[in-house]
């Protein structure tokens, strides 16, 4: 005998199916997160595209559809993950009203973007692109638009009163020590000394550049 019950009454909720795109997004960021894992943890070298479809529980068939070569998939994990680190900025940042402390933000913010994950995972790759034309070809494109998303950040933070050469002097020697910092950081160098420098950074740029 047939069930009496509707099933749209039974009290269970049905969630809504995904999309084609939604799916394709969400695999696709799986395959993003699971190479910014590999190369942290294992390093270029041995971050073969197996082990990040293993991973990301992709097949190699899903991952030739997204990124048809291995320079592709790595170029498109780090622009994924200064997305993502970009975002988390913007979320935390706080009110500040006066230029020194809009330029001590944008300062820790940009530090705070370009250090840890995407210091590890963006060194590993510079260093392989070196000799790897295919890959310093895919990076290439990727290093200009990170540059440019973060110009946009330090912008949004540090404020429009600065004149446009200064804001991007200040920019360009901020990121540039943030840089060797992180390298630093990569090697084992003292924290201390880090977190002196990055003050007494932003101690010379109030100085320096407020208005």
């Amino acid at each position: 005998m047939a069930s009496s019950v509707d099933a749209g009454s039974s009290g269970t909720s049905t969630r809504p199916r995904r999309t084609q795109q939604q799916r394709r997004e969400h695999t696709r960021t799986l395959l993003l997160d699971a190479t910014i894992d590999c190369l942290v943890e294992l390093g270029h070298a041995r971050t073969s595209v197996n082990e990040i479809c293993k991973r990301a529980g992709v097949s190699r068939g899903a991952q030739q559809h997204h990124f048809t070569t291995k320079a592709e998939l790595l170029a498109g994990a780090v622009r994924h993950l200064v997305g993502k680190l970009h975002r988390d900025v913007l979320d935390t940042m706080t009110a500040a009203t006066t230029v020194p402390e809009r330029i001590e933000q944008a300062i820790d913010s940009l530090w705070h973007a370009y250090s840890g994950t995407l210091s590890a995972a963006a060194l590993e790759l510079w260093v392989a692109a070196r000799t790897d034309p295919e890959l310093r070809a895919a990076m290439l494109p990727v290093d200009r638009a990170v540059g440019r998303a973060a110009f946009e950040l330090y912008r949004s933070t540090a404020g429009a009163e600065l004149p446009q050469q200064d804001s991007e002097r200040l920019f360009w020697l901020t990121i540039n020590l943030t840089r060797g910092l992180a390298l630093d950081a990569e090697i084992g160098g003292d924290e201390r000394r880090r977190n002196e420098l990055l003050a007494e950074w932003k101690r010379i740029a109030v100085r320096q550049y407020q208005t």
